[in-house]
């Protein structure tokens, strides 16, 4: 029986207040998050510098269930596989540019007991990943150059996107970047599934119904498809 897919919102906690991170989790959690998008970035791969494994592994001693994917925006993500499984990371999505041997990143990955996630840079051709799709479990397409919160979204991003929804078909694909209310039909047309939003989650005055419009636009979408 075919997969299903099902639209999955996960709020990117890089605009939350960080100096109340479990707390300001918790409720997006309680706001119907699907998952905690955590940017992890390296001042190198990305000139930003964000928080490491000892922070995630603290927020998951504090929120036992919830659905934690790591974006890794770092030059060398095979050294954070570890680490980050051991502080109970479930998704480890890593960058494909600064690697040389991507299965093998993909499979150590899985050795650790996550699942996989490949990001891709605006720059970054699509049909690299058909080297390694047996590997991964998603597909994270960038609509900002990574970095930095609250950057414009890439309309021209969305080829990338449905391209993968056409030759993978039950492939869960993640956008990121400048994702809301008023960009999020592209996403649903292209066929994501995965969501991230950021700033327009984070900042809303009620996050829950953005989350529920979100969700609802890329159900919609789906049935369609």
């Amino acid at each position: 029986m075919p997969r299903t897919l099902t639209a999955k919102i996960g709020p990117s906690i890089l605009n939350a207040d960080l100096s109340r991170l479990s707390e300001e989790s918790q409720r997006l959690l309680d706001c119907g998050a699907d998952f905690l998008h955590l940017d992890v970035m390296d001042g190198h791969f990305v000139p930003n510098l964000t928080f490491g494994h000892p922070l995630v592994k603290c927020l998951r001693n504090k929120i036992k269930n919830a659905f934690f994917e790591t974006h890794m925006m770092v030059s060398n993500p095979d050294q954070w596989i570890e680490p980050m499984a051991d502080a109970g990371v479930n998704q480890y999505t890593f960058h494909v540019e600064p690697v040389e041997d991507v299965p093998a990143v993909c499979r150590k990955v899985q050795e650790a007991g996550m699942k996989v996630g490949v990001a891709l840079k605006p720059g970054t051709p699509v049909d690299v990943v058909a080297n390694y799709i047996d590997l991964t479990d998603m597909v994270l397409v960038m609509t900002v150059e990574p970095g930095f919160g609250g950057q414009k979204f890439m309309g021209s991003m969305m080829e990338k996107v449905l391209w993968l929804r056409k030759n993978y078909p039950t492939l869960d694909i993640e956008v990121d970047g400048g994702v809301g209310p008023n960009t999020i039909q592209d996403c649903a047309k292209a066929g994501a599934n995965m969501i991230v939003s950021g700033t327009a989650v984070i900042g809303a005055s009620n996050p829950e119904k953005v989350i529920s419009s979100l969700r609802n636009t890329i159900n919609c979408a789906l049935e369609k498809i």
